[in-house]
């Protein structure tokens, strides 16, 4: 068989590597994983850093193009893949508004449950219960937004989507509830139900 031309240099446990995945799986695009010791330093290594200086994870290679941050990601794989500009719409307000979630997906959602999660499973030094503080708020907004519609921005999913949805299904892990919000967890079904669907491994938080 081919070898496949996307290569995902990420983390199993990552959220942020997770959403790289599940986009190249909507896509339908073959990709290589390649798994990278973040216990070990593997992304502070000068062969890492060169693929990306901050030294974080993910990173893609397809081709000539290395690619770092996941948000990046999911723009340029929509942007390059999807030839009916689904996943990112061109209307202006519409990609205005999937832009507005990735920046939430990069703000209240990586320092709120995203955050918690990496205490709870990682033993990260961060004041955890800032972290449920700022995930109950991002939920409160993101329940009442989904209220009135199926997806973070309008009827079909986009790449908005994708960027929250992985940290958002995990939340529990860090010690933050999706039961007072049934919006997100008829949202995060929705998501699931779609083909293509790959789901991140589940963890349990260390005990205290």
């Amino acid at each position: 068989m081919p070898t496949p031309s996307i290569r995902v240099h990420g983390f199993p446990l990552s959220g942020h590597a997770h959403r790289v995945e599940l986009m190249l799986s909507l896509l339908g695009l073959d990709f290589e994983r390649i798994e990278v010791d973040l216990f070990n330093g593997a992304h502070k290594q000068p062969a890492f850093l060169a693929k990306n200086p901050f030294g974080q994870i993910p990173v893609i290679e397809d081709g000539a193009v290395t690619l770092a941050d996941s948000n990046a990601i999911l723009v340029y794989l929509a942007s390059r893949y999807d030839q009916e500009r689904n996943w990112l719409p061109q209307d202006p307000v519409a990609a205005a508004q999937v832009q507005r979630w990735l920046s939430v997906a990069a703000g209240e959602l990586a320092y709120g449950p995203a955050m918690a999660r990496l205490v709870a499973l990682f033993g990260v030094p961060f004041d955890a219960a800032r972290a449920k503080t700022t995930a109950s708020a991002l939920y409160t907004v993101l329940d009442a937004h989904l209220k009135g519609q199926p997806f973070l921005v309008g009827g079909a999913p986009t790449i908005a989507d994708v960027a929250l949805y992985s940290y958002t299904a995990h939340a529990p892990e860090g010690g933050v509830s999706l039961d007072p919000y049934p919006s997100v967890r008829a949202w995060l079904a929705r998501i699931e139900a779609l083909p293509g669907f790959v789901a991140m491994p589940r963890s349990a938080a260390k005990a205290a």
